[in-house]
């Protein structure tokens, strides 16, 4: 073998283990992919059963209802459609009613989200950017 058949082999070598490297992390991360919706979005595009997710909007007045435990339901709304959400776990501190949730999770097969994690807005100021993006455009949340 030449010197320059040693050369490119290696080089060939190179990039194929940067080509496969590349290949698994795009793979690892497509596994890890959550779409975000709001409720009007996950009802009129009808995402599939086991599907992973983000569900955003407000938490409606009076929907916040504590089971056994840690067990907690309430609906997730924005202006056109509602969502009933079922979470198993400590609620953030600052989870309230008429507040702006993220939550992550799959939707049942009888329409209630299952979440695994919520997370809630963390001050005054902040709602999570999606959020208030979608809020502010459907004209149900205003800065204050």
């Amino acid at each position: 073998m030449t010197r320059k058949q040693k050369r490119l082999a290696i080089i060939g070598t190179g990039m194929g283990f940067l080509a496969l490297a590349a290949g698994l992390t795009f793979y690892a991360l497509g596994q890890q992919t959550s779409y975000f919706y709001m409720p009007a979005d996950l009802l009129s595009q009808h995402a599939a059963a086991g599907e992973r997710i983000r569900l955003g909007g407000l938490v409606q007045p009076g929907s916040i209802k504590r089971g056994e435990g840690t067990r907690v339901r309430f609906v997730v709304a924005d202006s056109e459609n509602e969502v009933e959400v079922v979470y198993q776990g400590i609620l953030p501190d600052l989870f309230r009613e008429e507040q702006g949730v993220v939550t992550e999770g799959t939707l049942g097969s009888d329409g209630v989200f299952v979440a695994d994690t919520v997370l809630a807005k963390h001050d005054e100021t902040y709602m999570p950017r999606e959020v208030a993006e979608r809020l502010k455009e459907e004209g149900v949340w205003q800065e204050q």
